[in-house]
């Protein structure tokens, strides 16, 4: 469909997805775990309202979108069009089978504000700046249903076709999405049995063409305490005598990392690293660089220790530990010179996208609470592990797809760039749908920084993404109609 289709694709982002993008982005609408009244506070469902207005709202032939609600989980969207097409483009399902279902994924959840906001934005406050939507919650993931639906938007006035879409939006993502299992399942005769899943929930390596995500890491965490007294003592007094529980958690997490190299040491956390995946690292590096210049380090810091393609696998293939929170340290500017009762950490280890996280969590817990020093008290209370997901071989007619919507609407051949990050469905769906093609794409970019201060949607990159998808959904309806769609196999990148 070309440039007429990128033009009018840009249109629909220009008149109807920024400025519902800018309405979602002031919404506060944190996770449930960042915000255990979600309920009550109402913002959850003030931006499901939003979405589904706007949706509603859209010319699309047979479109249905309702609400979904299980009692005590956050609520779905699911936005239900049928197969468009064929003798006359009347909107008749065109002949397309059962099985030609595509089904999107995407999420309206927020992580948190954070600190560090540039002056002038911040996470309810959406500014465009240079072609950039700053704000919470636009590229991550709240642009999914707005792109999904503008791309079979376009698709139909162009006069093309597609097969049966389902879309799904969550509620609980970012919250590892604990709710999903339970709709996915209370919907499972509505999903049927897809033959292309997309999930728009994911990066890529650059704005200048399609990237497509060949992997995920999982995850496991928990909460590491240490406590030694029943109460504080003047560490003038103590301090010798009782060990400090602080250095107590770093003796335990010596367990777990070499704080030299930052190498995991848990057996259960690592991995042996597909050939393929080595050797598309490499081209990574090879047609990009090793991405550390857009990282916002401060003078003089210098992280480049190994090759970029080793960098690009540390960062997508091997496992990660990190101190994301802690309880129990008074801030600086009110600090006593006082021996604390109590240390407790926040722990999140990346696993490598095919480690068992039930597995790396047990052993986290195995490893950090045995035979604690000095007999300190030590717990280790874990977070619901998340799946990592690699991603299977691609049908020659989905890769040959991509590479021809990314140079229609890029001017350059589709790219493939394994991700750090965590996204507990596509190991689901994979299961759940063997012989569906899986494709996670996304537009978090170079600096985007989702989860961070100065998150931001690169709205070109939204607007030539949306037009690959409407050149995807052709394509998949030109497959279904021949027949030739079949499990993954041969022909993959």
């Amino acid at each position: 469909m070309g440039a007429d289709l990128l033009s009018s694709v840009r249109q629909r982002w220009d008149d109807d997805i920024v400025p519902a993008l800018l309405d979602y982005i002031a919404i506060p609408a944190l996770s449930p775990a960042f915000d255990a009244d979600w309920a009550g506070h109402g913002e959850l469902d003030r931006a499901v309202e939003l979405l589904v207005a706007w949706a509603r709202a859209r010319p699309i032939a047979g479109l249905q979108v309702e609400v979904v609600r299980l009692d005590g989980l956050t609520p779905v969207i699911v936005a239900e069009v049928p197969a468009f097409g064929g003798a006359g483009h009347d909107g008749s399902d065109g002949g397309a089978p059962a099985e030609g279902t595509v089904l999107f994924y995407g999420h309206y959840d927020k992580q948190p504000p954070m600190t560090g906001w540039l002056d002038g934005l911040g996470p309810w406050t959406p500014v465009i700046r240079d072609g950039r939507l700053y704000g919470r919650g636009g590229a991550d993931d709240g642009y999914a249903l707005f792109a999904t639906l503008a791309a079979i938007e376009a698709v139909q006035a162009a006069g093309g076709r597609h097969a049966r879409c389902l879309v799904l939006i969550e509620g609980s993502e970012e919250s590892g999405s604990p709710h999903l299992p339970a709709y996915v399942e209370a919907l499972r005769d509505r999903v049927g049995t897809p033959s292309l899943v997309i999930c728009l929930d994911s990066g890529c390596a650059d704005y200048e063409r399609l990237w497509v995500t060949t992997s995920l890491r999982g995850m496991a965490a928990g909460v590491l305490s240490v406590d030694i007294t029943s109460e504080g003592r003047h560490s003038g007094a103590v301090g010798g005598a009782i060990p400090s529980t602080f250095r107590i958690a770093r003796r335990l997490l010596e367990r777990i990392e070499d704080s030299g190299s930052g190498a995991v040491l848990l057996p259960e956390a690592n991995v042996e690293i597909p050939a393929e995946r080595v050797s598309q690292a490499a081209a990574l590096v090879d047609a990009i660089g090793d991405g550390i210049d857009g990282y916002p380090l401060l003078d003089g810091v210098d992280v480049r220790v190994k090759p970029g393609a080793e960098i690009q696998l540390d960062r997508t293939w091997r496992p990660a530990l990190h101190v994301i929170g802690a309880d129990g340290l008074p801030p600086t500017d009110l600090a006593g010179n006082v021996l604390r009762p109590r240390t407790a950490l926040k722990l999140s280890l990346r696993l490598p996208p095919t480690a068992d996280p039930l597995a790396a969590t047990a052993a986290l817990e195995r490893t950090l609470t045995a035979d604690p020093p000095y007999g300190a008290h030590v717990t280790f209370t874990p977070d619901t592990p998340a799946p990592g997901w690699n991603a299977p071989p691609l049908l020659p007619w989905v890769a040959n797809a991509l590479d021809e919507a990314s140079q229609a609407h890029f001017g350059r051949p589709v790219g493939y760039v394994g991700e750090g990050g965590t996204i507990p469905l596509m190991g689901t769906l994979q299961a759940g749908f063997p012989d569906a093609a899986l494709l996670v794409i996304g537009v978090l970019g170079p600096g985007s920084n989702a989860h961070g201060p100065n998150e931001f949607l690169h709205l070109e990159m939204g607007v030539r993404l949306t037009a690959c998808v409407a050149d995807l959904l052709g394509a998949h309806a030109e497959n279904v109609a021949h027949g030739a769609n079949g499990a993954n196999g041969a022909g993959a990148r």
